[in-house]
């Protein structure tokens, strides 16, 4: 009570931040009259101005108001589009580091240009990430004529860029990109063999457009790239065939003698939860597995993985539904991106499940991958110094940006006051009821002209809709990821007269609805129908089209606007607000409703007992709906239980990231010393100093005198390690302890490597470290990154034993960590002291097969690296020598 009285007097923190930025925006405006009288050239030369008087050490703070003036008079000069006095506040929220939730149509794209400007006067770069790659390029194109207009450079990151390509883009100024791309192109400039070859900079200054879809919906999927194991692929459509024979059944609760009262019992072969997306094998399940695949015990250590892809095979058939989750397209599985309804071409699903839906599906199974380079979407933007973002809806998960990310969200107000109504939620008790009351709400909007934006939850929901609909005759366009080429063209049109518009989700999502239509779209259209035509046709047309779509517009807008009908409710609230989102922009009239029933999956997995009783209360007969406010509290209270359940998955998986992201960045930023030359001699030197250490203290006992130490596994560790062995004799073996011994030891090794280093050379010698520490560093590091996979499946178990999982991750991961690094120091001392080279070509060739068997293809979300990494050998001096001349090596360059 004592928070809301103080609120009515000074205000929400949102409107006292509101308060604070309006007098910057008077500034602005006041700025105006003196800015407008300035010539092109003028205007271009203030960009110069601005950048001496930064580099002199003025702060970006005070040369905001005048920048951002600069950038609004140059959106009036090159697009006709001056910036709102609530732009400005978007754009200094951008600048400040936070969030800015702006709804849909109040120019998020504009916006981004004015903190993007600002940022830029460093040199430092500024990268605004999309969604999706047509989104890049025509914000790249759209947008940079203003960039360029005043004088900055300015790149586009899309999928099938080279490198030199890339790294002219992140050169420039500001840089357009997806999250993907920016992702994978750290993780691979950290598995290069050359600084040269980085395509990146330093991570200065991001602006994330759709922040939520970025940060939070894709935020579950790290990054992965990874190489190919030789595993064959035949176990998968072995246990494909014994599938379909397992009966599903239910789990029974009955009354027993027990504390809970209560017992569960299962029957058929296996159970489903579709809250966990779990299925498991009943015992009776189990016993027929193990008869059909003719094993004694499925459970015995050495069968764990056959139970492995057992389990995975059940998802697949059992949770895993075909234009749901995935399509099949060209013999090839497709992962649909349940937030999104876009086709993820390249990204596949980890341990095995991709390989299940495909065998599943009786298309060609790829390898499975082992991991070879992997971050979050959280850590990566988590390494900008100063991170941004832009979206329509990203209040109702303010919680979350701030604890992962540390981001305020600012909801910026309208230019023009909101006026669609959202009627209110409508329940029917089954599916098809409840799609013939869309069908007729879609008949009678139709008939009178209003458009309509029809939105489901998946492909094969849309697609039911869609025959629905041509059985009724009513023309309409479906947008869902199998028209993933023609999303923008499909959703500029929804809003035209009379058109009927199914839409996947946030398929289009970036794409503005223009009631009426967009004349540009259908002039583009026009135009590839009719590739012949001429300039003057063209102009022709398109006053043609732009007449049409002044006169439709009026049209739509006595017809009541766009109306928006849900035809299922989400589990993200969020992604609702963003469907009810693409009406009503910049004050446009519209209107909103959604059509639910019982056996939707939100109701039926998470509300539907109580609204049913509400349903049989009330004796709703069938075909009759209900609406009422306690329904639709009830269906939210069920949607933020499933986003409360995100937000754990999201945080656990960045909890257990944040140990491998340290671990990350220690081997990166070695991985970078190495390239710059930096300190190799004297890291190779601690490196032997420490192997010298490892061999004393394995086996130099004090308090044991030095003739009872095992000298033999003394001498021959020295010699696995350092090539030579040890002949001490009695006399002062008997006067050793482990400090001498060490001493003695290092010396011996420090005089057999200044013998090598003027065999090879100091120029050589640096060179040859520098290639076996980067080729020890990715091996160990690939083999690491499989360790910790491993881990992760089996720590969950650890809570049944009363330990923390998490602290125990940890504990082990620091460990696996520690071994790896002494594996490194190991394997890069033992070959620097083995190596037989004569010829500085040798120590080129090594380098110049290292990076040929670097051959990386990527893709998106489990990237694919064939990657086999060339290893040193001790070469006897009458084996072939390596250099391939098929001498023996004592007679060629072992001479």
């Amino acid at each position: 009570m004592f928070g809301a009285i103080l609120k009515k007097i000074v205000g929400s923190k949102n409107e006292r931040e509101l308060k604070r930025l309006w007098p910057i925006v008077e500034r602005i405006n006041a700025l105006e009259p003196e800015i407008v009288k300035l010539s092109d050239d003028q205007l271009r030369h203030k960009t110069l101005e601005f950048k001496e008087r930064y580099a002199k050490g003025e702060s970006l703070d005070s040369l905001l108001p005048e920048a951002f003036a600069v950038c609004r008079e140059a959106g009036k000069r090159v697009h006709n589009m001056r910036h709102f006095d609530v732009q400005l506040i978007g754009g200094m929220v951008l600048n400040s580091g936070k969030i800015a939730e702006m709804k849909t149509g109040e120019g998020k794209t504009l916006v981004a240009t004015l903190p993007a400007y600002l940022n830029a006067l460093t040199g430092r770069g500024v990268h605004v990430v999309t969604v999706n790659d047509y989104l890049a390029k025509r914000d790249s194109d759209w947008m940079g004529q203003i960039y360029r207009f005043l004088g900055l450079s300015v790149g586009v990151i899309v999928h099938g860029l080279d490198d030199d390509e890339r790294r002219d883009a992140y050169n420039a100024d500001i840089t357009y990109g997806t999250n993907n791309e920016f992702g994978f192109d750290y993780l691979r400039d950290n598995m290069k063999f050359a600084l040269e070859d980085y395509v990146q900079r330093d991570f200065h200054y991001a602006i994330v457009d759709e922040v939520d879809s970025i940060l939070i919906d894709e935020a579950r999927t790290p990054l992965i790239i990874s190489g190919p194991t030789e595993d064959s692929t035949d176990k998968y459509y072995v246990i494909d065939r014994i599938i379909p024979s397992l009966k599903k059944g239910e789990t029974i609760e009955e009354e027993a003698n027990t504390l809970s009262g209560k017992r569960k019992r299962y029957t058929g072969d296996f159970t489903v939860d579709e809250k966990a997306k779990s299925a498991t094998l009943t015992e009776e399940g189990v016993l027929k597995v193990e008869k059909l695949l003719k094993v004694d015990n499925l459970y015995d250590p050495r069968n764990m993985e056959i139970l492995h892809h057992v389990q995975q095979a059940l998802r697949a058939h059992a949770l895993f539904k075909r234009d749901v989750d995935y399509v099949v397209k060209d013999g090839e599985v497709l992962i649909v991106d349940e937030f999104t309804g876009r086709l993820m071409p390249g990204r596949r699903w980890s341990d095995g499940l991709h390989q299940a839906v495909e065998a599943k599906e009786g298309v060609q199974i790829e390898n499975e991958n082992q991991t070879l380079a992997t971050i979050t979407f959280q850590n990566y933007f988590r390494m900008y110094e100063k991170l941004s973002g832009m979206t329509g809806t990203a209040d109702t998960e303010a919680e979350e940006f701030h604890k992962i990310y540390k981001l305020d969200v600012t909801v910026i107000p309208t230019n023009r006051p909101l006026l669609r109504p959202d009627f209110p939620d409508v329940i029917y008790k089954t599916e098809m009821e409840k799609f013939k009351a869309v069908i007729e709400e879609i008949k009678e909007l139709h008939a009178k002209g209003q458009p309509v934006l029809v939105g489901t939850i998946s492909i094969e929901k849309s697609e039911v809709l869609a025959e629905l609909l041509k059985r009724q005759g009513v023309p309409h366009n479906v947008l869902n990821a199998k028209q993933h080429e023609r999303e923008a063209e499909i959703v500029a049109q929804a809003g035209r007269k009379g058109m009927v518009t199914i839409a996947t989700n946030m398929a289009g999502r970036g794409t503005d609805i223009v009631l009426g239509g967009n004349p540009d779209g259908l002039a583009r259209q026009w135009r590839k129908a009719e590739p012949d035509a001429t300039d003057e046709e063209y102009g022709k047309k398109l006053a043609e089209f732009k007449e049409l779509c002044a006169r439709e517009h009026d049209e739509v807008v006595k017809l009541g606007g766009l109306h928006i009908l849900g035809t299922e409710r989400h589990e993200s609230r969020r992604i609702d607000n963003q469907l009810r989102g693409r009406s009503g922009r910049q004050g446009d009239p519209g209107s909103s409703r959604f059509y639910l029933s019982l056996q939707d999956d939100l109701l039926r997995i998470f509300g539907s007992e109580r609204v049913a009783k509400i349903m049989d209360l009330l004796k709703i007969e069938e075909g009759e709906a209900i609406t009422h406010g306690m329904i639709t509290k009830s269906i939210e209270n069920a949607q933020k239980k499933v986003e409360a359940h995100n937000f754990e998955i999201r945080k656990h998986l960045i909890e257990y990231d944040d140990v491998m992201n340290k671990q990350r960045e220690v081997i990166y930023t070695q991985r970078r010393e190495i390239l710059a030359g930096e300190n190799i001699r004297e890291n190779f030197l601690e490196m032997m100093d420490e192997s010298v250490e490892d061999l004393v203290t394995a086996y130099a006992i004090d308090k044991v005198a030095a003739t009872e130490w095992d000298w033999q596994g003394i001498s021959e560790g020295a010699y696995k390690v350092f090539g030579f062995h040890l002949d001490i004799p009695p006399e002062t073996m008997a006067l050793l302890n482990p400090t001498n011994f060490k001493q003695l030891l290092q010396e011996k090794v420090r005089e057999i490597f200044t013998a090598k280093l003027g065999q090879f050379g100091d120029e050589m010698m640096d060179h040859l470290i520098k290639v076996i520490m980067l080729q020890a560093i990715d091996t160990q590091w690939k083999d690491h990154l499989l360790s910790i996979d491993h881990l992760k499946e089996g720590i969950g178990l650890r809570g049944y034993g009363q330990k923390d999982p998490k602290q125990e991750y940890k504990k082990e991961a620091y460990q696996l960590f520690m071994d790896m690094i002494g594996r490194i120091r190991e394997e890069v001392v033992e070959k620097i002291f083995w190596v037989q080279l004569a010829r500085e070509e040798d120590v080129e060739r090594i380098e110049e097969q290292q990076q040929k068997k670097q051959r990386l293809v990527f893709n998106l979300g489990g990237e694919d690296v064939q990657q086999q990494p060339v290893k040193s050998q001790k070469v006897g001096r009458n084996e072939s020598c390596p250099c391939g001349s098929g001498k023996k090596y004592k007679q060629c360059c072992g001479k």
